[in-house]
């Protein structure tokens, strides 16, 4: 199936909390439809099972406010809504980059660990010297903790009645 045309929408759900309780997340869905009519110009709108679950996760009384859909237009005909995933834009575009980024890298980097390697060498001597006076500080400050510490227990109160009107 290749897709047309494809957008990202955030969609806003909180009108459907204007309706009864018991119809709010198939309003949610209807609200969808209707956006999807209205950006895409086309009647026949099918919805993804995973955006239908993602609606009725909480049940009927309580759909998400707010929605990231992806709207794709098939040679079919009609417009699929379905749940946004950064993740799989993210991946796409750093494959991209990173091919360039590692064509210009590679004739420093050759260069770069012979000097490196002197430089890792000085700095393990000075981390065992820093190291002992940070054990030092944590014994200071480990009295001071305890002084706070010490509360007064908290009396509880028996809860008291209404007085019985005969």
């Amino acid at each position: 199936m290749s897709q047309e045309l494809e957008r990202v929408y955030t969609i806003n759900l909180g009108k459907a909390l204007l309706s009864q309780s018991q119809h709010r997340a198939v309003r949610a869905i209807n609200m969808i439809k209707e956006f999807a009519r209205h950006h895409m110009k086309v009647e026949t709108i099918k919805i993804e099972e995973e955006l239908a679950h993602l609606i009725w996760s909480k049940g009927v009384r309580s759909p998400p406010r707010k929605v990231r859909v992806r709207m794709s237009k098939t040679d079919d005909g009609y417009i699929l809504v379905s749940r946004y995933d950064e993740t799989a834009e993210s991946v796409v575009t750093p494959e991209k980059e990173s091919k360039k980024v590692s064509d210009k890298v590679k004739k420093p980097a050759k260069e770069a660990p012979k000097k490196e390697e002197p430089a890792k060498e000085a700095p393990k001597k000075e981390e065992p010297a820093k190291e002992a006076p940070k054990k030092e500080e944590p014994a200071k400050e480990a009295p001071k903790k305890e002084e706070p510490a010490k509360e007064a227990p908290k009396k509880e109160e028996p809860a008291k009645e209404a007085p019985k009107k005969d």
